[in-house]
């Protein structure tokens, strides 16, 4: 029984977080500690699982040929190194009052997302020179730090910078988010939890079955629905996660 539930909720999280461009945790891994798992075993269980996540969405998405290789070799540089740092400082930090933060923060993105009607409806490349790259990358930075450390939401904050900062629309910023986050900064995170925490092993194959169906699914909508649909799904996930960060 206890197989059967964590595969449903991981298929039905993953599914949500391929569409939106994040937010995986909003239903995951509060269902590890629901089952009973200590917070640091179901967060470092949380992460590795969610690796099949981008392996999903990844097998979708080559099929459309909307990645540019250099753009995602940008965001590994910038981002993996924040990852490792990250997972290294949950262990020492509480994070009680960083998740309330964090979650006012996740809560103002979607609200904001509402009202900006045309907000990632056009692909619009700008910022594309080296300040561009270098202010952006130091916001990939911070976001992968967080990516290292929070449980949920980060995916969704790096969904967003890609459309205002470098002006993707949701379409192309979701698959970049789930490639590049989804697969390699949580599978560098993933790795470094599992080596210095402790995992629930027995739960991995079908929380890995699991995402997997979920990111491929999921990205699979948000091609055939397009950029309307990812925009509410976004809005929909940034409140629930705001709001679940902050009570």
């Amino acid at each position: 029984m206890e197989q059967l539930v964590v595969f449903f909720a991981s298929v039905i999280a993953n599914t949500f977080s391929a569409l939106a461009g994040g937010g995986a945790g909003l239903i995951q891994f509060p269902v590890l500690i629901f089952l009973g798992l200590p917070f640091g075993i179901a967060l470092a269980t949380h992460k590795v699982a969610s690796v099949a996540l981008g392996i999903g969405a990844t097998l979708r998405y080559v099929k459309e040929d909307i990645v540019e290789k250099k753009f995602a070799l940008f965001m590994l540089i910038t981002g993996v190194p924040a990852v490792f740092l990250g997972a290294l400082a949950i262990i020492n930090i509480p994070n009680a009052i960083a998740q309330s933060l964090l979650g006012v923060l996740t809560l103002s993105l979607g609200v904001y997302s509402i009202f900006q009607k045309k907000l990632g409806q056009d692909y619009q490349p700008k910022h594309r020179d080296i300040k561009g790259y270098a202010v952006g990358g130091g916001m990939l930075f911070f976001i992968g730090f967080l990516n290292g450390s929070i449980t949920s939401g980060t995916g969704l904050f790096s969904t967003i910078l890609l459309i205002r900062w470098f002006g993707m629309d949701y379409k192309r910023a979701v698959a970049y988010t789930l490639i590049v986050v989804g697969l390699f900064w949580n599978g560098v995170g993933g790795a470094t939890l599992a080596l210095i925490s402790e995992v629930k092993w027995s739960w991995i194959p079908v929380l890995l079955l699991g995402s997997f169906i979920g990111g491929y699914t999921g990205a699979h909508l948000a091609i055939l629905k397009g950029n309307v649909w990812i925009k509410r799904s976004y809005e929909v996930v940034t409140i629930l996660i705001g709001l679940k960060l902050m009570l």
